[in-house]
């Protein structure tokens, strides 16, 4: 599930209060640093770094599709070189051991219990 874009109700009420504030006074100076300008830049690197994440998000969308599709690329590209040595080489072959195959040879064919006429063994019964 892709990270969800974001939105900022501070950012949208900070706005809404700055031209509250510009309508007091444009040059609104409440002392110790409150001031409207200094508010209204505070407003614009705010924005600009949501602004810059959610950009980032949508590029990282963008790689991790990319991403995938190389993988079943890569994936289906290493099934095929292997089933080239088997072809080539032969199932039973080292080349095709040496490539990450199992001999056919190796390969133990297991049975069920059922097919091979073994019962199945009960549960104990619990002793009370």
């Amino acid at each position: 599930m892709p990270r969800q874009k974001r939105n900022s109700q501070s950012l949208d009420r900070a706005q809404h209060r700055a031209i509250s504030l510009q309508s007091i006074d444009p040059a609104l100076d409440l002392g110790r640093s409150l001031t409207l300008a200094a508010y209204q830049t505070a407003i614009a690197t705010h924005k600009t770094h949501l602004d810059d994440y959610n950009r980032t998000l949508s590029a990282i969308e963008q790689l991790a599709l990319a991403v995938e599709e190389s993988e079943k690329v890569l994936k289906d590209l290493s099934e095929r070189m292997l089933l080239g040595v088997a072809a080539f080489y032969g199932k039973d072959s080292e080349e095709y051991v040496m490539a990450g195959g199992a001999r056919k040879s190796d390969v133990a064919h297991t049975m069920s219990k059922a097919r091979m006429g073994i019962p199945k063994k009960k549960a104990p019964a619990d002793a009370a």
